[in-house]
């Protein structure tokens, strides 16, 4: 990977990890219309660690109350104390379906799930789904019911947020999407799913990161020009990252995810129209055969 690829694919990754449209999608996307390799699962969650570094810097008051609170319960021997304390563990929860789905479905994550049909099929489901749900919260809002937000939360929506967070290892489906879209299923507003989905990418992203970098290292730290690639990546996806966070909790706080949901339908059909033509191939750099479309439900069902 050369600098330039390095630099223009953390800026993919600053503008895309908070938005509902699929970092990792667009790390695939991206190299292949252009012509460069897959940049692989590896490089897709160690990057994200320069936007977990925006997202501590953002929300450091945040993040140093709750851990410091936590540390308090355990000092106590008991947990939920307080309120902090309790959004700590509720963030705790929520990061365990990952964890687990992470580590069984390792081998398909490198590879299976990397194919270009997988995540075309992935943008539009997740589409469809945050459509249904904005329907409903329309109505809701009609209603006079504007959501909660993350002050108001509790065990079952830390729960469920947290796996629809699992299915995001799904490349296409999104991390913030999935999980906002979680939020707004029960019942929260856009920006306090928005804001939850901030803090429990935490762990979880930190988690996968700092895993990959150890599992791959032989690969990211191959030589000195990939190890300046790497740190100038994480620096300069940190710094985008840090700019769209306020951006788009200002936007959901008077608008609908709507925007999202069309822009991940109209990609989905460029995609799909450059995979059925030839111009693309699914695998490109995956170290794969080409799948066929029909191959793409065997994949998500394993």
């Amino acid at each position: 990977m050369s600098l330039l690829e390095a630099i223009v694919l953390a800026v993919v990754q600053g503008l895309t990890e908070f938005l509902p449209i699929s970092s990792t999608a667009h790390l695939r996307i991206v190299p292949a219309l252009v012509g460069w390799s897959d940049p692989g699962a590896a490089f897709s969650a160690v990057i994200q660690i320069g936007t977990l570094a925006a997202v501590l810097t953002y929300f450091w008051r945040d993040v140093l109350r709750i851990v410091t609170a936590m540390l308090a319960d355990l000092g106590r021997g008991k947990l939920a104390t307080t309120h902090d304390a309790q959004l700590g563990w509720m963030i705790a929860v929520g990061t365990i379906p990952i964890v687990v789905c992470g580590l069984l479905f390792k081998s398909e994550i490198k590879t299976t799930l990397r194919s270009l049909y997988v995540v075309s099929f992935a943008l539009v489901g997740l589409a469809v789904l945050l459509a249904i749900v904005e329907l409903a919260v329309r109505r809701r809002i009609a209603a006079g019911e504007y959501g909660r937000d993350v002050d108001e939360l509790t065990w079952r929506d830390s729960i469920v947020v947290g796996l629809a967070q699992a299915a995001a290892l799904v490349p296409g489906t999104s991390r913030s999407g999935a999980t906002i879209f979680g939020g707004l299923c029960c019942g929260l507003s856009r920006e306090g799913a928005a804001r939850f989905s901030f803090l429990l990418s935490i762990p979880s992203v930190l988690l996968a990161g700092l895993y990959q970098l150890f599992d791959a290292r032989a690969e990211l730290l191959a030589s000195q020009s990939q190890v300046v690639n790497l740190v100038v990546a994480l620096a300069v996806s940190a710094a985008v990252g840090y700019a769209t966070i306020p951006w788009l909790l200002g936007f959901l706080r008077t608008h609908s995810t709507f925007v999202f949901i069309v822009y991940r339908l109209a990609l989905a059909g460029v995609l799909l129209a450059l995979l059925t033509s030839g111009r693309l191939s699914p695998n490109d750099g995956v170290g794969q055969s080409a799948e066929p479309p029909a191959a793409v439900g065997a994949a998500l069902a394993r």
